[in-house]
């Protein structure tokens, strides 16, 4: 087998095919070098996660004299993708986790602390440590919170206990999710799959779940003692139609019964029943297992800046930005990259990939009071896993169409061992290029 270690990334940002050798091979590394242009702009950038740190380090490389920071109070830098793989007992909570200072360049000077306040008039971004920062270019590329509270009776202390799972949360988190689940597979009973209405990181990630435990409990000859049910949130199981309609027919064939337009709003953890929203009203459902998801929507700093959209996604507070190049459409040198940006599609670290050098170029150009011609159309991907070693590489577009990297090669909506083999292995190999600014 190939070397991941060594693994470049092409196109897409994910694999290419040495067709019927079944190997994987490295190819490309990314583009030309550019010139660099000579400034002293001080660039903020907010958040030190998938998008901030890749474009930091593209940055630097772009531009001779500026002074660029990076804010963001977390020390762990989290592989969010292997959070599936965790909650399944494939992977362990470490296979996710490394450290912010990991992945920055030199060059780049560290806050680590949060944003308390930004001003867009002022420009300037006040941190909770009582700092102030002026910038001539604003990055924000904080991803989005997890909003549990809205789910009432629910608390993280329960994940991992009495039938209550939550991968969202955190490495440690997947890892508790797999204990409940491992045991709901072992014991058998209602299983409930949530899905929460808001817009949401990595809309697959729920159905992987699902399709995982599913799965594992099929292979370990529990699967008859199981009533799985998956709790969509509207009427549809995917945004793309022709996926969520693959994905009903796989329901199908598995006995996992979909459950439209129900959104989780209440648990009652000590007696295993969870209350839904629906058209109807609320219904109440008894559960031996739940995977909760809650609501997302952007951190309270950004809701609070005068960023957000105003008639779009209100009460989650997606950023105000351009769908094509990403600068904010009242504030021209603010940008949003990322979960934040208010965008159709693009919560994913596949879209992370098209996104930033995107805003590298339009950045850079403005800087350079010149222009550019660079757009992100929306491409997101999606390795579905739908079985443990098969997954469909599902890629989109705004409009919902299916762009394949491979056409011709990979089937976007046939269960390959060739995706799950990207899921599980070149992914994260691609993602760290990524992160490097290199892919």
């Amino acid at each position: 087998m190939t070397d991941m270690r060594n693994f470049s990334p092409s196109r897409r940002g994910f694999l290419g095919l040495a067709a019927g050798a079944g190997v994987l091979a490295a190819a490309g590394a990314g583009r030309e070098a550019q010139a660099q242009v000579a400034t002293s702009a001080h660039i903020v950038i907010l958040g030190a996660g998938a998008a901030g740190t890749a474009l930091a380090n593209r940055l630097v490389r772009r531009l001779d004299g500026a002074r660029i920071t990076i804010v963001d109070g977390r020390r762990e830098h989290w592989y969010q993708p292997g959070f599936s793989l965790i909650a399944a007992g494939l992977k362990a909570p470490g296979y996710s986790v490394s450290q912010t200072t990991d992945w920055l360049p030199s060059g780049v000077e560290l806050k680590q602390d949060f944003a308390a306040n930004i001003d867009p008039e002022a420009k300037t971004v006040a941190l909770q440590g009582g700092e102030v920062l002026n910038y001539d270019y604003l990055v924000v590329a904080t991803g989005l919170t997890l909003d549990h509270a809205a789910i009432e009776g629910f608390d993280l202390d329960l994940v991992g206990k009495d039938g209550i799972g939550a991968l969202y949360a955190g490495p440690d988190y997947a890892a508790k999710t797999w204990q409940a689940a491992q045991a709901y597979t072992e014991t058998g009973g209602v299983g409930l799959f949530t899905r929460p209405i808001t817009e949401m990181k990595c809309a697959g990630a729920p159905l992987k779940h699902t399709f995982l435990i599913d799965d594992i409990a099929r292979k370990a000859g529990g699967r008859s003692k199981m009533d799985v049910h998956y709790m969509a949130q509207n009427d549809t199981l995917f945004g793309v139609p022709i996926v969520s309609e693959k994905v009903r027919m796989l329901f199908g064939q598995r006995q996992i019964t979909p459950e439209y337009s129900h959104v989780l709003k209440a648990m009652d953890p000590g007696a295993k029943r969870a209350t839904f929203a629906t058209p109807q009203g609320d219904v109440e459902m008894d559960y031996d297992y739940i995977h909760v998801i809650p609501p997302q929507r952007a951190p309270q700093v950004i809701r609070d800046s005068g960023l957000s959209w105003a008639d779009k996604w209100v009460g989650e507070g997606w950023m105000e930005v351009d769908m094509a190049n990403l600068r904010h459409l009242r504030y021209p040198e603010v940008f949003a990259v990322g979960d934040i940006a208010g965008v159709p599609k693009g919560k994913t670290a596949a879209s992370v990939k098209w996104q930033v050098p995107v805003v590298e170029d339009h950045l850079v150009a403005q800087i350079a009071g010149t222009t550019a011609d660079s757009a992100y159309d929306g491409y997101t991907s999606c390795p579905l896993i739908t079985r443990v070693g098969r997954a469909m590489l599902v890629e989109f577009d705004y409009h919902n169409n299916l762009v394949p990297s491979f056409p011709g090669v990979i089937a976007p909506l046939e269960e390959l061992w060739v995706s799950w083999l990207m899921k599980e292995i070149a992914l994260k190999a691609t993602y760290n290029a990524m992160l490097r600014g290199r892919a």
